[in-house]
């Protein structure tokens, strides 16, 4: 797509079901360091399962975001996720990157389950293929062209310019690798959301595997609903609120233990598909990321159910930070949920 000035400094633009974060990261001399962030919670409902019901209304959300922060640059990188994007990672004819540009629509064709005209596909050769120096792995990634549309339009309409859009699981990847030193482990890295969570398997700078299922913190709220028939708006109150008087600990606290109980059972049956595929590569930890990280109890949880160590990113690790500019504790609340801005604000106009 068009790029859009000559600067190649860009905000990372991070727009989820229920919370839009924003960051700016700065590249220096010393290191990275932080411009700004901040976050904003938008009306339930306007975005669900990653398709825009309300795209005016969450653009204002965006617009008064970009207000409250002062945030002057226009240029914004963005991620999507969720049934729309397919991230795959093949075997194929060892070719050279200029053949597969022309090859790629073909290739492509017998993984991908939405029609070869309605997506755009984008690649990245990853080297010889383990079975054979006449092979190569290639990780594929395809995104309908109905759901960037409506992303670039929402983005244009809050007044910004979109220069990149990336997959929600890459921009993870990307400020997990500034912030930890882990070549020789195979790492989990779960982003649980409102209405998604993301699994991607990396070792080192390469991608093992990638999966999206349906399950987030929606789900806690939908219980809250029923318990209490309440509306969802009030349901999110008392998710937040830990000292609300509407729901007893107890009852509370059986939902919680309900929905991540699923979680592990989906987490656990994709990670038994992956060791399927290679059952030799074990994952050495798991790191949380998403407003699901913040659910009590949920790392022990993993750790017991899964038999991995677990821990909650911290993606301010590597980047300097004024104390006098940001609340630390805000920012040590809110560092899971950060992590997607901060990795597209690491991503520059020019990247491929």
């Amino acid at each position: 797509m068009a790029l859009f000035g000559k600067k190649t400094h860009l905000v990372g633009l991070d727009i989820g079901s229920r919370t839009i974060k924003v960051a700016e990261v700065a590249d220096t001399k010393s290191g990275y360091s932080l411009k700004n962030f901040g976050s904003i919670n938008i009306t339930p409902g306007l975005i669900e399962e990653g398709e825009l019901q309300d795209p005016g209304a969450v653009a204002g959300f965006i617009r008064e975001l970009y207000k409250s922060r002062g945030i002057k640059e226009q240029n914004v990188a963005i991620s999507i996720g969720g049934y729309s994007v397919i991230v795959k990672k093949i075997s194929i004819q060892a070719m050279s990157e200029e053949e597969l540009n022309q090859a790629i629509s073909h290739e492509a064709e017998q993984y991908i389950p939405f029609d070869i005209s309605e997506v755009n596909l984008d690649f990245q050769i990853l080297g010889e293929a383990e079975s054979s120096a006449e092979q190569m792995n290639v990780l594929l990634v395809a995104a309908k062209k109905e759901m960037i549309a409506e992303y670039i339009e929402l983005v244009q309409t809050a007044g910004l310019n979109p220069c990149i859009i990336d997959v929600d699981a890459f921009a993870l990847q990307n400020i997990f690798e500034i912030n930890y030193d882990l070549p020789d482990e195979a790492v989990a890295l779960i982003d649980i959301g409102a209405g998604k969570t993301s699994l991607n398997i990396v070792k080192g700078d390469s991608s093992l595997f990638m999966r999206d299922v349906s399950l987030g913190c929606n789900q806690i709220n939908e219980q809250i609903v029923s318990s209490l028939d309440c509306t969802d708006e009030e349901a999110e109150a008392i998710k937040i609120d830990k000292k609300q008087k509407k729901m007893s600990p107890g009852e509370y606290s059986e939902i919680i233990s309900s929905v991540t109980t699923d979680w592990c059972e989906e987490l656990r049956k994709a990670l038994d598909y992956y060791y399927s595929t290679d059952p030799e590569d074990s994952i050495q930890r798991i790191i949380l990321s998403g407003g699901g990280a913040h659910i009590s109890g949920l790392r022990e949880l993993l750790a017991s159910e899964l038999s991995i160590e677990v821990e909650n990113i911290n993606p301010f690790g590597t980047i300097d930070i004024e104390s006098k500019k940001f609340e630390p504790s805000y920012l040590q609340h809110m560092a899971p949920q950060a992590a997607i801005s901060l990795g597209l604000a690491l991503r520059r106009v020019d990247d491929k």
